[in-house]
């Protein structure tokens, strides 16, 4: 995939969680400057969401720890157990914040 192709991917993909939060209506606040989205939870602690061109890869970190996600076919799956992002951030957003969230994609 060639580096603009990417960048609109993964653009897309955050805008994507942008709306997931939106349409969960959960105390989570979404600010984003450019290729970094982050999470303010209802408790204070966050969550980051960025793009990394280089790598071709997404970025998240939270408390649980740091991952790295790589598109395959049509989905972002982990790069250590093949998890996919929106199920990955639903489970570390459900566990860091103390609420059960589900995203969806």
């Amino acid at each position: 995939m060639s580096e603009s192709e990417f960048l609109d991917l993964a653009d897309a993909t955050l805008a994507a969680i942008e709306r997931a939060i939106d349409v969960a209506d959960i105390d989570i606040e979404a600010s984003r400057a450019g290729n970094v989205l982050t999470l303010e939870l209802g408790d204070g602690s966050k969550v980051i969401i960025n793009s990394q061109g280089p790598m071709q890869q997404v970025w998240v970190a939270g408390k649980s720890g740091a991952f790295h996600y790589a598109r395959n076919g049509d989905r972002w799956l982990d790069t250590r157990d093949g998890s996919e992002l929106f199920a990955a951030l639903s489970r570390l957003i459900s566990a860091q914040g103390g609420e059960a969230v589900v995203l969806r994609g």
